[in-house]
């Protein structure tokens, strides 16, 4: 049998409090409040509290969880990317909320509308596009790696496609018809960089137009 059940039983039965509190080695303040708990919550009394607060400062706002959630439904249903990442910028850009990746994964998690998954990804997990057959139209969700580039296999080669540092890590959309690419940014549907694939290149540089350049045909970087 609890303390707290002796004590309050003991009372119970006629003895006082102080006497209690003597026997049981505990204050006689203690005992007021127990058994002031005791009329106030019944045999709830017995067991002692939660030490969980009452609050938590920590949790999101409702308004804050509200918006993340519409976030995601308007980005998803307008096919761009709704991952924790580009729902962040459209929170911070377009309604100044600064909310970490993490709590609005959180948050999607939660109200079951992302199925979770492992912050990171072994190499061997990721699918390298391929097109089956020549003039298809394909469209592949993607990231920009730290430099900025994305890369794509294009007549059985991989082709480097550079959009400049400044999308590094960048969530993007990639609209593919034969060697026609269009690199989007999936959290806003800004184009990043449209181009013509160069068949003679494997990194396909910024700043000249598409084809073949004039005077280096063997697919090596610009200098």
């Amino acid at each position: 049998m609890s303390k707290r059940r002796l004590v309050i039983t003991a009372v119970l039965a006629g003895a006082s409090q102080s006497e209690v509190a003597r026997t049981y080695g505990v204050s006689q303040g203690w005992v007021s409040r127990l058994m002031a708990r005791y009329r106030d919550e019944g045999e709830a009394a017995f067991e002692p509290r939660s030490r969980r607060p009452l609050t938590s400062p920590a949790a999101s706002a409702a308004s804050v969880v509200g918006l993340v959630l519409r976030l995601r439904q308007e980005l998803a249903g307008q096919g761009l990317d709704a991952g924790a990442d580009s729902v962040g910028w459209h929170l911070t850009h377009r309604h100044q909320v600064t909310v970490s990746r993490a709590t609005i994964h959180r948050i999607l998690v939660r109200a079951g509308a992302v199925t979770p998954d492992p912050s990171e990804r072994p190499k061997s997990s990721y699918i390298r596009f391929k097109a089956a057959m020549p003039n298809e139209c394909w469209v592949r969700k993607d990231r920009l790696d730290n430099s900025g580039t994305v890369t794509l296999r294009v007549a059985g080669r991989m082709r480097h496609i550079p959009t400049g540092r400044t999308h590094a890590r960048t969530p993007v959309i990639l609209l593919v018809h034969d060697l026609e690419v269009r690199v989007i940014n999936a959290a806003t549907g800004e184009l990043l960089r449209e181009l013509t694939i160069d068949l003679t290149r494997d990194y396909q540089p910024l700043g000249r137009p598409p084809g073949p350049p004039p005077n280096n045909t063997k697919g090596e970087p610009p200098k």
